[in-house]
């Protein structure tokens, strides 16, 4: 903790607005939002822009076997565990402008500006920005952070294809070939302290009328992948006590789980996010069908409970279809560490920012940087709580005073030297 006569350096809100608007060219949709799916070539190109930031400071980045990107400034004691702070480049196909690139363009801002101020922290400082935070293109979702914390085997990532068939092996070499520069740097890096900038991607702290959420945890997770197998038969000539069509099939188990499931107290977050038909032709009965459920919930044995349904439901045979699910991720509730949300807390009551704690109920790469470390999590308002949306949007004012809150955080930790 500082004490109360020290001087901390002040963000500069223009530039960081700026960059925000620079990174909304990369991958534009046209209509308002972004698409830059990991490690495709709208994510190189946002590392590009990134890197050229970097480079005009000086900074040397590394890179590591997954592709999480790591930027240092370094400290009086290079030698000790940085303060790391980061979060994701990468979106959903229909993205918004703040997802994820707030917390790694707030942690460059914390970066520049002790440069700026010519401030020598005691220990490095190191931003993070990891590999498929979104899981949109390569599932499951954090991806990069979950290899680098060893809760996924780094040959299971590397072997994970997308819907076109490409590995994540493949679209990472091609992705490491653009930029031959950058330094490697082994699976696995930790430092003293990890602290994540995000928007809160819900209505709460709006609502609340308050403008920081020091994060205290995050809810489980399960994510699950049903595959459904039927017959393709002539749509038009087969009757349909002949027919073994897996979209129904599909449709039967949805509704039997919806209904198993269905939770008063609406705590519960049950979601097919995708779902593709085959062979996907108008005239011919699909013959399988294969889909995700995203499952949520912060008490970790109702989740279990919950997937085990699942599990029991989506076997077997259902309207003459073979059924069968395989488990893609579970990910359990987190406690972020007390130490580092009361660095947070007197960060925010320092610069006299209305606050509050608050769950985070979307998994975060924060989530496993606390395996190896202590951590922490910033949210900041987002409009009506929309996110993973062309529309998600942010009061300038309100990105201003969550960086200027990560930087007073990741400056107590590393310590000003004297």
């Amino acid at each position: 903790m500082l004490k109360a006569q020290t001087v901390l350096p002040l963000i500069n809100g223009g530039r960081l607005i700026e960059r925000h608007r620079s990174m909304a060219f990369v991958g534009a949709t046209g209509r308002g939002g972004v698409n830059r799916q990991a490690l495709s070539v709208e994510d190189a190109e946002a590392r590009q822009l990134l890197l050229s930031w970097c480079s005009a400071r000086g900074y040397a980045p590394e890179i590591d076997p997954i592709g999480n990107l790591f930027i240092r400034r370094a400290g009086k004691q290079p030698d000790q565990p940085p303060v790391m702070t980061g979060s994701h480049l990468d979106t959903q196909p229909t993205g918004g402008n703040y997802d994820g690139i707030f917390g790694v363009l707030a942690g460059l801002e914390v970066l520049e500006s002790l440069d700026d101020a010519g401030i020598e922290t005691e220990r490095s400082v190191e931003l993070v920005v990891w590999m498929n935070e979104e899981g949109s293109r390569f599932a499951p979702a954090t991806m990069g952070s979950a290899v680098s914390a060893g809760a996924m085997t780094l040959e299971a990532a590397l072997n994970v294809r997308d819907v076109t068939g490409v590995s994540v092996q493949q679209a990472l070499e091609d992705h490491l070939a653009i930029f031959p520069e950058l330094g490697r740097r082994p699976l696995g890096s930790s430092g003293r302290a990890f602290v994540e900038a995000h928007i809160e991607q819900g209505p709460i702290l709006e609502a609340e009328r308050r403008k920081i959420g020091i994060v205290n945890a995050i809810q489980g997770m399960c994510t699950l992948e049903v595959d459904i197998t039927g017959f393709e038969a002539h749509a038009g000539t087969t009757p349909s006590l002949n027919r073994q069509d897996a979209f129904v099939a599909a449709m039967v188990l949805l509704e039997r789980l919806r209904s198993k499931l269905h939770d008063p107290a609406d705590v519960l977050r049950f979601t097919v996010g995708r779902f593709e038909v085959s062979p996907g032709s108008s005239n011919t009965v699909p013959g399988r069908v294969v889909f995700t459920i995203d499952l949520r919930h912060p008490d970790v044995e109702y989740m279990l409970r919950c997937c085990e349904t699942i599990r029991a439901f989506a076997s077997g045979t259902i309207e003459r279809c073979n059924v069968n699910s395989r488990l893609l991720l579970r990910s359990d509730p987190v406690q972020f560490a007390t130490s580092i949300t009361e660095e947070i807390r007197a960060a925010a009551v320092r610069r006299n920012i209305p606050h509050m704690g608050m769950l985070s109920g979307a998994t975060h790469d924060s989530r496993y940087a606390s395996f190896k470390m202590p951590t922490g999590m910033i949210f900041i308002p987002c409009e009506k709580g929309i996110s993973h949306n062309e529309a998600e949007n942010v009061d300038p004012q309100d990105l201003i005073a969550g960086a200027q809150v990560l930087s007073d955080t990741v400056v107590s930790l590393a310590g000003i030297s004297s």
